[in-house]
Parts: C-alpha cells; sequence; structure tokens
C-alpha cells in the first residue's frame, strides 16, 4: 500500500453475554431483525417451597384409601387440653415453653393436627402428662437414670 491510500478495515462484533442477550434492548433488537425470541416461564421459580400439592396428594392415595392424613387422637386432645387448663397456662403460653407457634398447640387440642412425635414429647416434658401410650392423661414418672 501506498502512502495516502486507504485499505479495507474489518471490525468484528463480539458476541453478546447472558445478561445481556435477556435485556429488553436485546430483545428489541432480534424483534427487528425477524429473528425467533423464546421465553420460559419457570414454575416455582424463585420461591422456597420444598413441597407441592400435586406430591402430597399423590403420597395420600398410595398410603391411604380415603385421602386423608392421620390426625391426633381425640383422647391425645383432650389430655393435652385438661393438664394444660390444669397449670392454667393459655395456648400461648405452652406454645412458648415448647418453642413451637400457638397454631400447633391449638391444632392438637382441636384433633386436626398430623401426629409428630418430636412435638408430642415437648408437650409430654413441659406438661409432665403422658399423651402416649395406654394410659394417656397420667403423670409422667420419675426420669430414669
Amino acid at each position: 500500500m501506498a502512502e495516502g491510500e486507504w485499505g479495507e478495515v474489518t471490525f468484528k462484533k463480539r458476541p453478546m453475554r447472558a445478561a445481556e442477550a435477556k435485556s429488553q434492548k436485546a430483545l428489541n433488537q432480534a424483534q427487528r431483525k425477524g429473528q425467533g425470541i423464546e421465553t420460559s416461564k419457570k414454575f416455582t421459580a424463585a420461591t422456597n417451597k420444598q413441597h407441592s400439592a400435586a406430591k402430597d396428594t399423590a403420597k395420600l392415595d398410595r398410603e391411604t384409601e380415603q385421602l386423608r392424613h392421620d390426625t391426633v387422637t381425640l383422647s391425645l386432645s383432650r389430655a393435652l387440653q385438661q393438664a394444660r387448663v390444669a397449670k392454667t397456662w393459655s395456648q400461648k403460653d405452652l406454645a412458648t415453653r415448647i418453642n413451637e407457634k400457638p397454631q400447633v398447640v391449638n391444632e392438637y387440642e382441636s384433633g386436626k393436627a398430623i401426629p409428630n412425635q418430636q412435638i408430642i414429647v415437648k408437650l409430654e416434658r413441659a406438661l409432665g402428662v403422658k399423651l402416649r401410650g395406654k394410659d394417656i392423661g397420667m403423670p409422667l414418672g420419675p426420669k430414669k437414670k
């Protein structure tokens, strides 16, 4: 090339980064060029849900015929309520002592709760009354060493 002559110059455009490809500007540019745009909505994205209703229903279907979880017995709910009233505690007081929500105690007393052995043990210890086995409602015996 001689002095003063212009040569051919080539510019290379860098590929878009992922964040740029998702921007509104990139979408508008793709629409103007007639390129296809694929969008998809992710189900339960950015939520902290570990269980779905369909999963629970399928589990119930495999386990039982009536599609219902087993709930606490009437004798347990009555013994729990009587022991709490005997100590003159409210449901909130009892819930605070066992580090659970008042709603949990309410569900156990109304017979709607699904039995959880860890919670039942906490209730037994707090109230000093047996809530499992044959002698429900009887005082707990001395601790074994």
